[in-house]
């Protein structure tokens, strides 16, 4: 394959920021400065960033709680990602969302979702209005291999299919789902044989080359434009837990290495190498990297929690007397049925 090396810097750097955000967050995590869930993305950038590649500007992308890197690879600013895992009003949700829950209209990310399975109804009703208004566009719902065992998978693969949605479900198999391999829950390793139930277009490769998970992509997504859904499964593989409660003891440290040896990361740098890009110019991109991350936690930390103002904001609307004679109300009335008044 021909590779266009400036378009291979580009990549690159997105891939190695995800990568120093995510392991910046862990650090962070591990301080007491975010709360709640956290679920890294270490080992999986190429998806993201080659997903990210195949698009066109106005399709649209939707995902699981594993939702960091997806965010960055579309264009969210790393500040904004940082915020929003310390719970700030910076953050991209406001600080409302946090990991699990990152929003980004400007870039047509609709967010991460906790549910498992669940968004993927969300992506094929996406689909569905850009079919009805005969607009061009895609949108790619990514999932673990976990969810391909839920209801609501099926629900979604079954009305795409039967309506000819543009929509994309991209399984990112990672061997694991939780802390269970997938010998053990699922009765076949190849995923992609479930497409055959709903009559859809489906692909099945490795993600060790950025490039060849965007044009493997962009062609899934120029089919779903014109003759419906795709389904398709991206072999890929995590180097931490499933979450950051997660330590990850049911694999061994040889399995990791080994596995490490084709992280995705590590080879596109070793390409640009052997594509005699100088070390400075390699090192200078990851100094960037280094100082991008730096500022977004820097700015994390000295943005502010949300406000009250912001909370009654997003979740009552005003009256035309006012927005705090309405949370006025609202503390009087909670206050007399505690009081028995």
């Amino acid at each position: 394959m021909a590779v266009n090396v400036e378009e291979l810097k580009r990549y690159y750097r997105r891939m190695w920021l995800i990568r120093r955000f995510e392991e910046e967050s862990a650090r962070a995590y591990a301080q007491g400065k975010i709360g709640g869930f956290l679920h890294l993305y270490i080992g999986q950038e190429a998806i993201a960033v080659g997903g990210a590649a195949a698009l066109t500007p106005d399709d649209h992308v939707i995902t699981t709680y594993r939702d960091h890197g997806h965010a960055l690879a579309l264009g969210m600013s790393a500040k904004a990602a940082m915020a929003e895992l310390y719970g700030k009003e910076t953050g991209c949700s406001k600080g409302f969302g946090g990991s699990m829950h990152m929003f980004d209209a400007e870039h047509h990310f609709l967010g991460g979702h906790g549910i498992v399975g669940g968004h993927l109804a969300l992506a094929a009703g996406v689909a569905f209005k850009f079919k009805y208004t005969g607009e061009p566009h895609v949108c790619l719902g990514y999932l673990g291999e976990g969810a391909t065992n839920i209801g609501g998978f099926h629900e979604a693969l079954s009305l795409a299919s039967i309506w000819k949605l543009p929509a994309v479900f991209i399984v990112e198999n990672n061997e694991y789902s939780m802390g269970t391999p997938l010998e053990r829950t699922l009765p076949v390793r190849d995923i992609t044989l479930k497409a055959s139930g709903y009559g859809m277009y489906s692909d099945r490769f490795e993600a060790n080359d950025v490039f060849e998970v965007r044009d493997r992509l962009k062609k899934a997504c120029d089919h779903a434009r014109t003759k419906g859904p795709a389904l398709i499964e991206i072999l890929t593989y995590r180097f931490r837990g499933h979450s950051m409660s997660d330590p990850g003891k049911y694999r061994t440290p040889e399995e990791v290495e080994l596995r490490k040896k084709k992280d995705p990361v590590r080879v596109a740098r070793q390409l640009l190498v052997d594509k005699k890009v100088p070390a400075a110019e390699l090192d200078a991109v990851d100094q960037s990297v280094e100082d991008e991350v730096r500022d977004a936690v820097q700015f994390a930390e000295d943005s502010p929690p949300p406000s009250m103002e912001l909370l009654y904001k997003l979740n009552y609307a005003p009256s035309p007397e006012g927005l705090f004679a309405d949370a006025a109300r609202s503390r009087t009335v909670h206050g007399n049925i505690v009081g028995g008044e």
